[in-house]
């Protein structure tokens, strides 16, 4: 289990980096943008991204993908 985590976690860092390797200036942009919505706004984007990481790892776990 803790092993799979790492791996996750790794995969995490890599997808997190991707854009401000390929594209610095646009990724600021879209920073500084989410910097300036309210608390409210951030938490629901949290929520739906912790929702849809959720859904991800039940459905990748329980091998309903075809492929």
């Amino acid at each position: 289990m803790w092993n799979d985590l790492l791996i996750a976690m790794g995969f995490l860092l890599v997808l997190e980096g991707i854009m401000p390797f390929l594209s610095p200036q646009n990724w600021r942009t879209m920073m500084v943008k989410l910097v300036e919505h309210n608390n409210a706004v951030l938490r629901v984007m949290g929520l739906v991204s912790m929702i849809l990481g959720a859904i991800i790892v039940y459905v990748a776990r329980r091998k309903l993908l075809p492929f």
